[in-house]
């Protein structure tokens, strides 16, 4: 029982004191952190935080994984269109060669006659190594892209392989009596088949050109095979049996330009002017196709009367062309250097262009004007070189008829005459850049023709006396 008393009019109990008040905890301004406030509530909230992060992290991530895809996806689609757009817009002498030859007997429609066009041979023939290249043919001082080419060697070649036995046969073991002449290259001979075929088979001199393996003389078969003009001497099959390097042309029974100007005895006929026209135009659009058509363009190196030769109807067809390709200008070498038929840069530099070809042509019709040599001891010295003797009298007119070779007895117009020196003086000119292309010689001479009016009634005495059929229009 408790014992109440009062002191100082105070009140107090002894008895046990009442149960305290509940705690509670005074009002405060400040705001607690929501981590204070009890351990289940801050163990959630931390939960909370974490994951946002991480939901952040990924769709950054994949955003930028995203980016990547894209970029590389745009990159391949540009790449392709580029592709096709190059495909599409690609300019004609920037396609590969192989493309370019396989359309080139389309190109020659106009010039190649329309059995040549049917023939497999033109058609479909596919382009040799070399010319894979994209190189010229005088560009050959490369060797480090020959392996690049070979790889193509395999394709087939449209020309007829023949065997030692068959060519020994033909060539009567290659007789003395069958050789026809030798040249730069080697030696040529008569060839008569069991079919009675007649061809001339080249033995080429492997010391002129040097063939490391047989893909190398694969490789030069290539080149020349797929060559196609009326006016070049074209291939017609090889031999590479037992190491022997044989090549198998069409034959000529009126032999080279050469032997009929310099060689005939006076018992020949000579050649009229209008004959000399038609052989100075074919050999001339032949170089043009070489120069201007064939892709990469062909420099012949050569170019000289031995090597036109002529059939039964004087019609010119150019030989060894692309043979002079496969050797570097540095290493090619002939006498013709020393005999005044190869330009004046040649002999400084030893470098063959098309320019060159272009002189070369221009001594060609200046033998067919002259009926001389390009080069002849025996003469007075200042009249030794063809060019240089010539040259200065091209553009007189009494000089001119003086020139011209006594063999045609005057029976030639003038004014052709003139026209005639006027384009050789272009072809002859000693600075290469002043030497017309091949292409403005055509035309040049295609007008001579045309004004001069070369027609049969003109010719009716000059081919009544010759009695044979050199003089037929050929425009």
């Amino acid at each position: 029982m408790a014992l109440m008393s009062r002191t100082d009019g105070n009140s107090w109990t002894t008895g046990p004191a009442p149960p305290p008040p509940p705690f509670t905890a005074p009002p405060s301004n400040r705001r607690k952190s929501p981590a204070k406030k009890d351990n289940g509530s801050s163990s959630s909230d931390g939960k909370s935080g974490i994951s946002g992060g991480a939901v952040a992290g990924i769709v950054i991530s994949l955003l930028v994984v995203g980016a990547i895809i894209a970029f590389f996806v745009i990159k391949r689609k540009r790449k392709s269109k580029r592709e096709e757009h190059f495909e599409q817009h690609q300019p004609f002498t920037s396609f590969p060669s192989n493309e370019v030859k396989d359309t080139k007997p389309f190109e020659e429609s106009t010039t190649i006659d329309v059995d040549s066009l049917a023939s497999p041979a033109s058609v479909g023939l596919k382009p040799p190594a070399k010319i894979e290249r994209n190189k010229s043919f005088d560009d050959d001082d490369d060797f480090s892209s020959k392996p690049v080419a070979r790889k193509s060697s395999t394709k087939p070649i449209k020309a007829v392989v023949y065997s030692v036995a068959d060519l020994q046969i033909a060539t009567d073991s290659f007789s003395m009596d069958n050789l026809v002449g030798e040249g730069t290259f080697g030696r040529v001979y008569r060839s008569q088949f069991n079919d009675g075929k007649v061809l001339a088979v080249k033995k080429l001199d492997c010391t002129v050109i040097p063939f490391q393996s047989s893909e190398d003389f694969v490789e030069l078969v290539s080149n020349i095979s797929i060559l196609h003009h009326p006016n070049l001497n074209e291939l017609v099959g090889y031999c590479m049996e037992h190491g022997q390097h044989l090549l198998v042309y069409d034959f000529h029974r009126n032999g080279s330009l050469h032997d009929l100007l310099h060689l005939s005895d006076e018992y020949s006929k000579p050649l009229s002017w209008n004959s000399r026209i038609k052989i100075a135009l074919g050999s001339a659009r032949a170089l043009e196709y070489l120069h201007e058509v064939c892709s990469p363009s062909v420099v012949h190196k050569n170019f000289k009367s031995s090597n036109i030769l002529l059939d039964s109807e004087y019609n010119p067809h150019v030989s060894d062309a692309g043979l002079a390709s496969f050797i570097p200008d540095a290493e090619f070498q002939t006498a013709e250097q020393s005999a005044g038929c190869t330009a004046p840069e040649v002999d400084m530099t030893g470098q063959y262009t098309m320019k060159s070809d272009v002189y070369s042509f221009g001594v060609v019709m200046l033998e067919l004007l002259t009926g001389r040599k390009p080069f002849e001891s025996s003469k007075p010295r200042s009249e030794q070189s063809l060019v240089r003797w010539a040259s200065p009298q091209l553009h007189d007119i009494d000089a001119l008829d003086r020139m011209v070779d006594p063999a045609l007895k005057g029976l030639y117009p003038a004014k052709s005459l003139s026209r005639f020196a006027d384009v050789l003086a272009l072809c002859v000119q000693a600075e290469p850049e002043f030497r017309p292309p091949m292409s403005e010689v055509v035309q040049a001479l295609v007008r001579l023709v045309q004004r001069a009016n070369m027609t049969k009634k003109m010719l009716d005495g000059d081919a009544s006396r010759r009695g044979d059929d050199q003089d037929q229009d050929f425009i």
